[in-house]
């Protein structure tokens, strides 16, 4: 059975997105971005929803070919077009990247492809981590807590039906401020 990650830099109020969907606080530092750039080695497919699928495959791509691009984002672009991805969209029609698409019932998707034999997946998108939340599909959490408070915007939990016990895996401080926490669902 595949674990099920869901990792995302946020704010200290919990956003990963201010109001207008601005990610301009959120500007990985080099200690940051190497963190996140190592949890995708480590990740043998990642889970999409439209959004951050949009976001993504608008940038990466291409990012290791900019002029000043650095050495660690040439590879995570690297290691990001090589990577096995599924993008979970009712409204588009296409992807690329070594992507497939999803258009039907995401949790059920999501939950067959947590039985196979494999690595670790991860899962990015709120309103795609929302519905495996809910679902009790997410076996870890894995936040980028940045000093900085954004007042609203697109939350990183979702609301829930019911409790979610953790256990607490991982904390270090990074010194930028950041400070990285894990958590395993207890089951």
């Amino acid at each position: 059975m595949r674990k099920l990650v869901y990792g995302m830099n946020l704010s200290l109020d919990g956003y990963i997105a201010a109001p207008g969907d601005d990610i301009g606080w959120s500007v990985p530092s080099g200690e940051l971005f190497q963190f996140w750039s190592d949890q995708l080695e480590a990740t043998e497919l990642s889970l999409y929803g439209r959004r951050l699928w949009q976001t993504m495959s608008s940038y990466w791509p291409a990012a290791g070919r900019q002029p000043d691009v650095t050495p660690a984002e040439t590879e995570f672009a690297r290691r990001w077009r090589n990577m096995s991805k599924v993008v979970f969209s009712s409204t588009i029609d296409k992807v690329d990247w070594n992507t497939r698409l999803v258009t039907g019932d995401a949790v059920a998707e999501i939950t067959r492809l947590k039985a196979e034999d494999g690595g670790p997946m991860d899962i990015g998108g709120a309103t795609l981590a929302g519905a495996a939340m809910r679902a009790g599909l997410i076996d870890e959490y894995v936040l980028a807590t940045a000093p900085v408070l954004v007042g609203g915007g697109t939350p990183f939990f979702t609301a829930l039906d019911s409790w979610v016990n953790l256990n607490l895996v991982e904390t270090r401080t990074l010194p930028c401020g950041v400070i990285l926490t894990r958590y395993e669902t207890r089951r």
